[in-house]
């Protein structure tokens, strides 16, 4: 019976993985996977099943939505069971609710299983919690990608003074950019940030510093990373609990 699930994989770190998640894995006659997906949980697919690679990188697209779109109608039509396995959570920032809308306008069966996601768990990996009483009672996910050729819709002014702590998804090209806004609108050059490579992976590294200092020092940090923003990062030197190395 043909079946469609929308699977967060988590955040990279493949333990991570709900007990759903990887029973979708499991049924699966055909994987499409993200380029944010640890590989290592595709070898929990069954020994036949069809695996595609869907994985996009800024500017360069192995595959573009409409096509995956598509595969997903395509191989569920047969009557097969579809996972599209997406990196971290598909309702955060993962396009995961509009491949939902073509499934729900092809009249496929289809379930959404959540995944953690790397605002929280790549900070918590480097010890840095979102929220703490002594530090932050709210926190927001903020996207750092700004779409080509349209107007920055961040409402910066709300959130460099309304949010205690920012976890920032896709903004290590625009750090620059994204520190400046902070600061304009009203959040301190001190404030403390840290930028946060291959979170929840044994690779992870973490740089700290603040929103003055954070683009010359990351200069040379590539992506996938996150931003956190806010006086939680103070609590990395003491709970980190990764390999001292992992720090940088």
């Amino acid at each position: 019976m043909s079946k469609v699930y929308i699977v967060g994989a988590g955040p990279g770190d493949e333990e991570l993985i709900t007990l759903k998640g990887l029973r979708c894995i499991q049924e699966a006659d055909v994987i499409l996977y993200d380029r944010l997906v640890n590989e290592k949980l595709l070898a929990h697919a069954k020994p036949h099943a069809k695996l595609i690679f869907c994985g996009k990188q800024p500017r360069q697209h192995a595959m573009i939505q409409a096509h995956i779109n598509h595969l997903l109608v395509y191989y569920a039509a047969q009557g097969k069971v579809v996972t599209r396995l997406k990196g971290g959570d598909p309702f955060v920032f993962g396009r995961g609710a509009e491949e939902a809308e073509v499934v729900v306008a092809a009249n496929i069966p289809f379930e959404i299983v959540p995944g953690i996601t790397a605002g929280i768990a790549a900070p918590a990996y480097a010890g840095i919690p979102v929220t703490h009483r002594d530090y932050a009672s709210s926190f927001a996910v903020v996207t750092g990608h700004m779409r080509e050729g349209k107007d920055d819709a961040i409402k910066w002014h709300h959130l460099a003074k309304g949010v205690d702590t920012l976890a920032i998804y896709m903004g290590v090209s625009n750090l620059q950019y994204i520190c400046q806004q902070l600061i304009k609108h009203g959040r301190l050059g001190s404030t403390p940030v840290a930028l946060i490579y291959k979170g929840t992976y044994a690779e992870q590294q973490t740089l700290v510093g603040t929103l003055a200092t954070m683009p010359l020092q990351a200069k040379d940090i590539p992506n996938p990373s996150m931003i956190v923003v806010g006086e939680v990062v103070k609590l990395h030197e003491k709970i980190q609990w990764l390999p001292a190395l992992a720090t940088v």
